[in-house]
């Protein structure tokens, strides 16, 4: 046990102590309006960032920025291995950042990327890049490897299988987590969207779950195919349209996989994992939360299925 493990740990379980948490959710989503939900969130992490007139998009943004840096500043406290570990797990941002960069070089405007600072593995030379052809180059040429494509949609799904895959490889605390993820990606591409996984898309999701379900020609197949350490993902999940309650429960599921790892008496990587899972889903929720506040009460009965 090291001396940056004691510091890194010990940060992380202070900055999960502060979040907002279900009831603190639950309060928000009661609001008679957003803007009433943004002016409750003023005492908290995420009123530094927030404008109480700001509309639901902007919202949104505002709160997973936030986060962002938050997981920044946890990542400044921690050994190598914790810092690596944040950035793994920070991927969705630079995943952000990539498709947004992808909408602009099409003349769609977005707004200005995520900082990420020391969290960014490729995104200094994707931001340099000036056509989707470069993207794609980049991407094969770095540690995210070939996305398959050069559509918004492609890349997406292609960076998201890069990441599950190296979480299964090189983060065991989070290994169960990436490969629910993929199990729930490949389900709505291939199930629900009827795009089927080509090129090393399809690989690296066979590396996760196995050729026999990623070449399923059905979604039941599908279904019965998948290894166990993700098959809990879609449990309850009997059809395609299923898929947005199963990737609910998977968030809930990531969340209490990372308290279970915050309260271990150890001064490791662990910690710092359930740290970054707990602030993560936190932000998801928190979201999920201003977006009911923001339909007055009509999106309410989705947002307590969130929480069940």
């Amino acid at each position: 046990m090291g001396a940056g493990w004691v510091a890194g740990v010990t940060r992380a379980r202070s900055m999960a102590v502060g979040r907002l948490g279900p009831d603190g959710a639950r309060a928000l989503a009661d609001a008679a309006t957003l803007s009433d939900a943004l002016r409750a969130l003023a005492g908290t992490p995420y009123g530094r960032a927030l404008d109480a007139e700001a509309g639901t998009a902007e919202a949104g943004r505002a709160v997973f920025g936030v986060l962002l840096w938050q997981l920044r500043v946890l990542a400044g406290w921690q050994p190598r291995l914790g810092v690596a570990a944040v950035r793994q797990l920070a991927a969705g941002f630079e995943i952000a950042n990539t498709r947004d960069h992808l909408y602009v070089l099409s003349g769609e405007p977005r707004p200005a990327p995520y900082r990420l600072g020391a969290l960014s593995t490729a995104w200094p030379r994707l931001a340099g890049a000036r056509s989707p052809g470069e993207v794609r180059a980049v991407l094969t040429a770095s540690g995210w490897g070939d996305p398959g494509g050069e559509s918004a949609a492609t890349v997406v799904t292609g960076m998201r299988l890069s990441a599950d895959a190296r979480l299964v490889t090189d983060l065991p605390p989070a290994a169960r987590w990436a490969a629910g993820d993929a199990a729930l990606l490949v389900a709505r591409e291939s199930f629900l969207l009827g795009r089927r996984l080509t090129g090393r898309a399809a690989g690296y999701a066979e590396r996760i779950l196995g050729r026999s379900a990623v070449r399923a020609s059905s979604y039941v197949d599908f279904r019965a195919h998948l290894p166990s350490v993700a098959r809990w993902a879609l449990e309850g999940a009997e059809r395609p349209a299923d898929l947005w309650r199963a990737e609910a429960r998977w968030w809930l599921a990531v969340e209490r996989d990372g308290l279970r790892m915050l309260h271990r008496a150890r001064f490791d990587v662990s910690p710092v994992v359930g740290a970054t899972a707990v602030l993560t889903v936190d932000a998801w929720r928190v979201r999920a939360a201003l977006v009911a506040a923001a339909h007055e009460g009509r999106a309410r009965e989705d947002f307590d299925d969130l929480l069940q």
